[in-house]
């Protein structure tokens, strides 16, 4: 039977990459699968893996037509999740796609993939 796995993300720093998105959604990295290309992260209360990480030379899509979407709750726990992950490493991002009060926030890892932070209190926007 065909089962769909977990997100894989390509990066160019593999270490930099662990070290934030460990930090950014409490998961941990796992012998499992590494390799110097390769990284499997699980999720830390042993529940099964969460995110690949593949090493990649491409480069970084503007407008990626599949991304992470982060969930929160509530708009200050989004405002406070944006700042801690900034802080992690990430960035804003210019986006010009914003609906009129949009639900979401588009940010890049360190490595420039897009990913959003949604609140699920005032979603759906219509894109995130």
């Amino acid at each position: 039977m065909l089962r769909l796995g977990f997100p894989v993300i390509g990066v160019n720093d593999l270490p930099r990459a662990v070290a934030f998105w460990t930090s950014a959604l409490d998961l941990v990295a796992t012998p499992e699968w590494e390799n110097a290309n390769w990284r499997t992260l699980n999720h830390a209360d042993g529940s099964g893996r969460a995110l690949g990480l593949m090493r990649s030379d491409s480069p970084v899509e503007p407008r990626p037509r599949v991304h992470l979407d982060l969930l929160v709750d509530t708009e200050p726990e989004q405002e406070a999740e944006v700042e801690r992950l900034i802080g992690l490493g990430a960035s804003r991002v210019d986006w010009q796609s914003y609906p009129p009060e949009p639900d979401f926030v588009v940010l890049a890892d360190p490595d420039g993939n897009l990913f959003c932070v949604v609140d699920l209190g005032r979603a759906p926007s219509g894109s995130g």
